[in-house]
């Protein structure tokens, strides 16, 4: 028998993101199923359904962070979690269109250990796939039936364009050597926090949260966003290619300009100037070169600097999530979702 005491503590977060990717699951094949062979077959491969031949796999899946949000956020203002499906659906396909995109720009070589879609399928269709479950997850939310697909559809087009901008931003930055920590940040407040943003919004939209709750909801998602972008930027630069997938110094290796890197850049230290000599560099990072870079990013505080700002941006998230008030359960749980992804080593 469940006691009390379990019922508000609820699952650990581990369990929350097995439960959402088990509930999103099958009504996100159906959706990929849906889209035209061609963009099927690169779409199921890139979600690790299938190789690139077709034929059934089981690689690594994504962490399904984004649906967990939506179906925990319906719950949290009295709603069902089957009823923002549509809705956690929509986020991971426009989630993986970014991702499809973003490895093409980026030129990264692996995701989720194994060969990115667009280095097994080319860079054109890797693309076109993108845009296949873009147009998806519209599709998707259109075809819901629910009472607020409509807002629904305007909160999540109003998503992807800060999205786009952030991507935008996040690119030129790479041919500027000015850039400030205030632009940085908008940045990921477009690229990376808009989204997190909008999947909380549209689970307490679709689970029929008071306009006050949605609102307060979406701030936590979007402080959360920004939290992951500074996580996400530190292990692009001291994460374990064992656990993330991918290549050990990726971010330095392709001169992006993320969070520590610029606060390291914009610090006036000595270890600030040097790294900036390092960048300023047209001839590929030797592998020493990158770990010196990355010795530079931490002697010049930003390392430490980053890590301050995600807690702090955890504490803002966690005040606006007591101030929707949800029950003791959810809470929990989308507390403790929100501790792994701020202490997260992938």
């Amino acid at each position: 028998m469940t006691t009390v005491d379990e019922r508000t503590a609820g699952r650990s977060a581990p369990e929350v993101l097995s439960w959402s990717r088990d509930t999103v699951g099958p009504a996100l094949r159906a959706a990929v199923d849906g889209l035209p062979p061609s963009m099927g077959r690169i779409a199921g491969y890139h979600f690790g359904w299938c190789d690139e031949y077709g034929e059934p796999d089981t690689a690594a899946a994504g962490k399904a962070i984004r649906p967990a949000l939506v179906l925990l956020m319906a719950e949290a203002v009295g709603g069902g979690p089957a009823t923002a499906l549509p809705a956690a659906v929509a986020v991971e396909l426009v989630h993986n269109f970014s991702l499809l995109h973003d490895d093409v720009m980026d030129r990264d070589v692996t995701r989720r250990h194994r060969a990115t879609a667009w280095t097994v399928f080319g860079a054109g269709p890797a693309i076109l796939a993108g845009d296949a479950l873009l147009t998806c997850a519209f599709d998707v939310l259109a075809a819901s039936g629910h009472d607020a697909a409509q807002p629904a559809l305007r909160m999540l087009s109003a998503a992807v364009q800060n999205l786009v901008e952030g991507q935008f931003a996040d690119l030129a930055f790479e041919q500027r050597a000015d850039v400030e920590v205030a632009e940085c940040l908008r940045m990921a407040e477009g690229k990376t926090a808009a989204l997190l943003g909008a999947s909380c919004a549209l689970g307490a939209l679709f689970g029929g949260g008071r306009p006050e709750q949605v609102e307060h909801l979406g701030a936590f998602g979007q402080h959360l966003g920004l939290a992951f972008q500074f996580v996400d930027d530190l292990l692009g630069i001291w994460g374990d290619p064992a656990v993330t997938g991918k290549p050990v110094y990726s971010d330095l290796q392709n001169r992006k300009k993320s969070l520590p890197v610029v606060a390291a850049l914009s610090s006036g230290t000595e270890e600030g100037r040097q790294l900036a000599d390092l960048y300023e560099r047209e001839d590929p990072l030797s592998t020493a070169e990158l770990a010196r870079a990355a010795d530079l990013i931490d002697g010049a505080g930003a390392r430490t600097w980053s890590q301050n700002q995600a807690h702090d941006l955890l504490g803002r998230a966690l005040e606006r999530l007591a101030a929707a008030g949800p029950t003791e359960r959810v809470a929990a749980e989308l507390g403790g979702l929100a501790r792994l992804v701020t202490r997260r080593d992938h």
